[in-house]
């Protein structure tokens, strides 16, 4: 750590002590856990937290969702962090600007009463791309996650050292009001290096933070075993019943367990249904927990959005499942903030065990919500007059390895020998438009397992071969994570590996989007951008249906929406009100197939 660093840390440090002498927080609580039960000031204190991730929510909103879930019954928040997040670039942190300033996410809880759980990571899964882990550590091509590697290692202990320069003076221990941090996330589902865990929880205290540590793991022996920590409270995802709670006991003797995901809701991938999973179910886990005063977080209480590229990736039994943009997880509070009938069962159930003349805080009023007109989008330019520099490959490589971690890249050869047949991307990650010639062949799509593709003989002497592949959500679970994007072996043609490539990224960041060409006529050949712009009298959230669209992503005002994808079964991207502006709003969709202008509308709702 540098001079200037400590310098800035210990003026921040005191700033926030400052700020809780203000606040009349100079009365200190303390928080431990005891032999069965976690003791606030020397009292058992039985959590009722609700998860939400200050990554996945505007910052304008934290306060009104925070509000929402207190209106529930929680006296807790709990929250992910998500290491890319936060370094996006090498070296490079972000604790302190829009939805990355966790000492302002923190304190607005604190305002609010509530207490505060911090998951951090260095990995946290969460249905975010590469479960948190920083996707430039994938150029190293040794690489090893979730373990002792030193590349690893080294990364992890210089992020949670500069995290927790941001986490101290938010701790109970500091007169804050932080009660504990997990270490890792679910470990036991994914290794068994113990080693690994205990350097973990060395690097925090080292670190200075002197709160609890608990773990999150299944409630099966093998988890427990692999996973927990002698010393650590023991989270189950989930703890729902008696037995998971006993199991937990016997593997971690001497420390409070507690449910640290009690799930309301589920995830959903791209081309299924809407998880909606049964909330009769659900209120008896609850009516369990409450009635023998367990702790326990629901997650999620508002899952929010996966806005740009954060969405991540499942590879289960049917291989390759990408996220959804939405990570409204069908939750008590939906995407836009709302209270849902979910919301009401809950509220009321948790509200039945106040004191008597208790009540809960009211409901907050709503987030406005608006539609706005059809609007017509014509094109703009495509990828094909934006080309920026090639970069030569004897063989095709992953975005990684060519310093890009987000967005597409063109692969472009010329046809020696082979002229026509069958081709096939070994390994690609994830999705890709075909070209000969310059004229459109096909897709590949690895979730459907299609990496192959007859292609005609080409007409000139030596055809252009360009295949334009999009990166989707990296895997964030599992023993698949280490999942580079791209063309990530080689290219073959009836069996003859392609050689002499031309590589073009188009990272489709702030910067790229910004800098875009307008063409005179794009034309019929896909990968085309499109624009329009609305006018508002006035600002509200809403969401923007994209059914006339097919294949790509919105950007509104600069601001990254997220994909969109006609397999759905999500349709409409919310785009909250923080984005747009009264007059004129400009509104950029690139889209991987559609060659004509369409229209988008704005809707209040999902």
């Amino acid at each position: 750590m540098t001079g200037n660093h400590k310098l800035s840390s210990i003026v921040f440090t005191l700033l926030i002590l400052i700020s809780h002498a203000a606040a009349g927080q100079t009365d200190r609580h303390t928080f431990a856990l005891g032999g069965k039960e976690f003791l606030l000031d020397g009292k058992p204190f039985q959590i009722i937290s609700g998860e939400m991730h200050p990554g996945r929510i505007p910052a304008e909103y934290w306060k009104h969702r925070i509000q929402m879930a207190k209106a529930m019954g929680c006296n807790t928040i709990s929250a992910y962090l998500f290491w890319n997040h936060h370094e996006a670039s090498e070296g490079i942190y972000d604790f302190h600007t829009g939805n990355r300033d966790i000492s302002r996410f923190i304190a607005t809880a604190a305002e609010e009463g509530m207490w505060v759980i911090i998951r951090p990571g260095p990995y946290v899964c969460a249905e975010w791309e590469l479960g948190g882990i920083p996707p430039y550590l994938l150029r190293n091509p040794e690489l090893k996650i979730r373990c002792m590697d030193s590349h690893y290692m080294k990364a992890a202990e210089r992020y949670i050292s500069r995290l927790a320069d941001v986490l101290r003076p938010h701790l109970i221990t500091s007169g804050g009001r932080v009660l504990m941090v997990q270490i890792e996330n679910e470990y036991g589902s994914y290794g068994n290096d113990r080693n690994y865990m205990e350097a973990l929880k060395v690097i925090w205290e080292n670190s200075g933070i002197d709160v609890p540590f608990f773990t999150g793991d299944g409630p099966t022996t093998y988890m427990l075993e692999a996973g927990t920590l002698p010393g650590c409270a023991v989270g189950l995802d989930s703890g729902s019943s008696e037995k998971d709670f006993e199991l937990a006991r016997r593997m971690n003797p001497g420390v409070p367990v507690f449910s640290s995901e009690t799930y309301p809701g589920w995830l959903t991938h791209w081309g299924e249904d809407w998880a909606r999973p049964d909330t009769g179910a659900l209120l008896r886990e609850v009516k369990f927990l409450m009635d023998s005063r367990k702790s326990f977080n629901f997650y999620v209480i508002h899952g929010g959005t996966n806005f740009g590229f954060t969405a991540g990736a499942n590879s289960g039994g049917k291989g390759y499942e990408p996220d959804l943009t939405s990570y409204d997880y069908d939750a008590p509070i939906n995407e836009q903030g709302r209270a849902t009938p979910k919301y009401m069962a809950l509220r009321k159930l948790i509200g039945s065990y106040l004191p008597k003349r208790a009540k809960l805080p009211p409901i907050p009023d709503p987030v406005p919500a608006m539609s706005f007109p059809e609007t017509e989008l014509v094109p703009l330019t495509s990828i094909w007059d934006n080309m920026p520099a090639p970069i030569h490959s004897v063989q095709p490589r992953p975005f990684e390895m060519y310093g890009q971690d987000y967005g597409f890249m063109l692969y472009a050869t010329r046809l020696i020998g082979h002229k026509g047949g069958k081709l096939t991307v070994i390994d690609l990650h994830d999705y890709a438009t075909v070209f000969l010639d310059g004229k459109y062949i096909g897709t590949l799509d690895r979730r459907l397992g299609i990496n192959s593709i007859d292609i005609p003989r080409g007409e000139s002497r030596y055809p252009l071969l360009e295949i334009f592949v999009e990166g989707m959500g990296r895997i964030n679970f599992a023993h698949s994570m280490i999942d580079r994007k791209g063309i990530t072996d080689r290219v073959t043609l009836n069996g003859m590996t392609l050689m002499n490539w031309e590589v073009y990224g188009y990272p489709m960041d702030e910067d790229f989007i910004s800098a875009l060409q307008p063409a005179g006529a794009p034309g019929e050949k896909p990968g085309i951008f499109f624009r329009g712009s609305f006018d508002l009298e006035t600002t509200a959230d809403t969401f923007i249906d994209m059914t006339n669209f097919v294949k790509g992503f919105v950007w509104v005002n600069g601001h990254n929406l997220g994909r969109y994808w006609e397999i759905g079964p999500q349709t409409r991207l919310y785009c909250p009100a923080p984005w747009l502006k009264t007059g004129e709003n400009e509104i950029i969709i690139f889209d991987l197939h559609k060659t004509t202008p369409g229209s988008i509308r704005g809707f209040p709702t999902m």
